[in-house]
Order: structure tokens, then sequence, then C-alpha cells
């Protein structure tokens, strides 16, 4: 791939602020209704796909060394959005119960455009921010998850899914044949579970009771319920209710891209409950350029898995002998998910040609059923 020299300064991270384009898109759709409901997913999911279309790929990467001093343009984007994001939803539940232009379906639909503000881009920024070093960004990270009531997604993505990505005991690596609703619907019964677990097991290693303050499920719970009760206190139960839908949708959107980041993509089993090392080959790439605006390069998921703490514009996209692609965008992707019988069409067959590629010694794969049993040794 081409290397691309340092690159700083706002002109180059500019493509990376398109996402504040949502906020006047969502602004027009709650005070106008009708048919500009529909602005804000054209201006995401069918607008970038279109873009994909027309811009083609970007396989530069940026020089790993570049300093963070050079990336603030970068960075500024992720640690702006919280209170715009905050703003975006708290304003949104004024306007919706202090107005009554807005009927009961438009309501509806305006919160879904919520939830493609806190999902597409709220809960993609957190991913970005819970990663880093850093205790302003890691609290950041805390406060969006909250707005979308499901802070867990912390823990579940740091401490078990790039732990064990691939292999069983991951619930967010989606099976062979698994269709979309019935993944969705597992993981949201396994995910919280399982994080909570990998924190108990984490104060155990340190001598420290499940409820000892340290456990960050305290924090999980406070925030959520402050951002429960100021939408209660904005809009009443009806608020309150917009808040949660808004949640939802937020959060079906993060299940949709962790499905397809993963699916049917599995670590050989090395015998003795162990697993050969994560490799670019276990997740899904996209190199297209404007997803990869959108979502801040997280479509260079096989570098992320390699270097976890390696900022959005710094990640590395891989030929397609090292790292699976994708045939589209995330966006258009998440919408294939959606239709089971068409994403088995699509990628099955590229499932099956990646298990010639990596693993030829493998025969017979029906062992490794609905994620229970291990890879043939």
């Amino acid at each position: 791939m081409a290397q691309a020299p340092n690159i700083g300064g706002i002109r180059n991270a500019l493509p990376f602020w398109l996402s504040l384009a949502l906020l006047p898109l969502l602004a027009i759709s709650a005070t106008y209704g009708g048919w500009t409901l529909l602005l804000p997913p054209l201006g995401t999911w069918w607008l970038y796909s279109l873009l994909d279309a027309l811009l083609g790929l970007n396989e530069e990467n940026l020089n790993t060394n570049t300093d963070d001093d050079q990336l603030f343009w970068y960075r500024l984007i992720t640690l702006i959005w919280f209170p715009l994001q905050f703003a975006a939803i708290y304003l949104t539940i004024w306007y919706a119960t202090h107005t009554g232009h807005l009927a009961a379906w438009e309501k509806l639909l305006l919160f879904f455009n919520v939830g493609i503000l806190s999902g597409t881009v709220g809960i993609v920024y957190a991913h970005e921010l819970m990663h880093q070093k850093n205790r302003l960004e890691r609290q950041l990270a805390d406060l969006l998850l909250a707005t979308v009531l499901y802070s867990h997604f912390r823990t579940e993505h740091l401490l078990v899914h790039h732990t064990h990505v691939g292999t069983p005991r991951d619930a967010v690596t989606a099976r062979y044949n698994e269709g979309f609703h019935r993944y969705f619907f597992r993981v949201l019964f396994e995910c919280p579970g399982s994080a909570w677990e990998a924190e108990k097991a984490l104060l155990a290693r340190r001598d420290r009771p499940v409820w000892h303050r340290s456990n960050p499920f305290w924090r999980y719970a406070i925030l959520q319920a402050a951002a429960l009760l100021l939408a209660f206190l904005i809009g009443g139960l009806e608020g309150l209710a917009l808040f949660v839908f808004q949640a939802f949708i937020a959060v079906w959107q993060l299940e949709l891209t962790n499905y397809i980041e993963h699916y049917g993509l599995t670590r050989k089993h090395l015998g003795a409950g162990k697993y050969e090392r994560v490799q670019p080959r276990h997740s899904w790439n996209a190199a297209h350029k404007a997803s990869n605006w959108l979502l801040i390069n997280l479509q260079r998921h096989s570098d992320h898995h390699t270097k976890p703490s390696r900022r959005f514009p710094l990640l590395q996209t891989y030929a397609e002998d090292e790292a699976p692609q994708l045939p589209f965008g995330y966006p258009l992707m998440t919408l294939a998910a959606l239709v089971p019988p068409l994403w088995r069409r699509v990628m099955n067959p590229r499932v099956r040609a990646w298990r010639r590629q990596h693993y030829p010694e493998i025969e017979d794969w029906s062992a490794y059923k609905e994620g229970r049993t291990p890879l043939p040794e």
C-alpha cells in the first residue's frame, strides 16, 4: 500500500468533520417534519454509499510515527462531539414534547434520526476515545455511551472482544450462517453478562470484591440513570420513551457494524483452549474513501485489532491477500445484513474462499457450530 507523508492541519482533516452536517439535517427534520425526516438517513447511509461509488478507494497509509500534535484537527472532532450530541438529544426531546406540529409517527421518525446521530457517529467516536490512554478521552467515551444506555460496551469491547475475537468466547463475532436478527438479540442478552464477568475477574485478580468502588459498573449505572432522569425532567414520560427509542436505534446500528466486522472469521484452535494470535485476516475491511470519512477509518478494522490504541488517522489499510475485503463500504453492507438471504448470498462464498486460502488443512468446518465447539486442531 502507498505510504502517505505526514499530514496535519485542518484541510487534510476536514473530510472527517463532515459528520457535523448531521446536526443541521436533524434540526431541519425536527422543524418541518414530513419528507424532511428522510434527510438524516439520506445524508448518511445513502449519500456516503454514493460517494464511495464515485470516489473509490483510499489505499494510502499515513506514517504511523506521526506525532499527536500533528493530529490535533483529527482528534478535535471526537473531543467536541459529546457536548454537540448531548445538546442535540435533549434539545430535540424538549422540542418534540413542547411543540404540537409533529404527529406521533413523525416523532418516532425524528428520534430514529437522533439514533442515527448517536449511533452512526456517537458510538463510533466513543469507540475511538475508549481505546486511548488519555483520561479525558476515556471519560468522554463513557458519557457518549451513557446517552445510548450501552455503557457496558466499553468493558465488553476492551476486555472481551479484543482478547477473544474470532473464538467462541466472543459473543460479537458473528457465526457463519447466523442471520443478523438472531445475532442482534443474542448479543443484547449475552454481552452485559460477559462484561460483568470480565470486570469481576479483573477485580478478583486485584483481590477486590465485585462491589468495590473501582468497578466501572457503578459509574455506568450512575451515568445512565442521570441520562434517563434528564430525559424525564425535560419531556416527561414521552421524553423518556423517545430517549430510550433513540438509544435502541443507536445500539442497533452498533451491532449491525459488529456483525459485519468479523462475520464467519475464526481463529484456529491450537488445543488446550488456546487459539492462534489475532491477525489481519480475522477482520473484514473496506478501503472505500467516503464511508471511512464518516466512520473515522473504522473500516480499517484489521489494523485496529493489531494496534488497538492507534489513533484513527494512522490506521493502516491492507492488501486483499493479507486481510479480507468487503465488496462495499459498511453503510451499504449493513443494509444488506438486514436481509439475511441477501447477506448469505454475498458473504458466504467469500467466507468459504477465505477458509480455503488461510486454512486449507481444515476440511470439516461443521465442528465449529454456533460458536460452541472449537475448530479442529
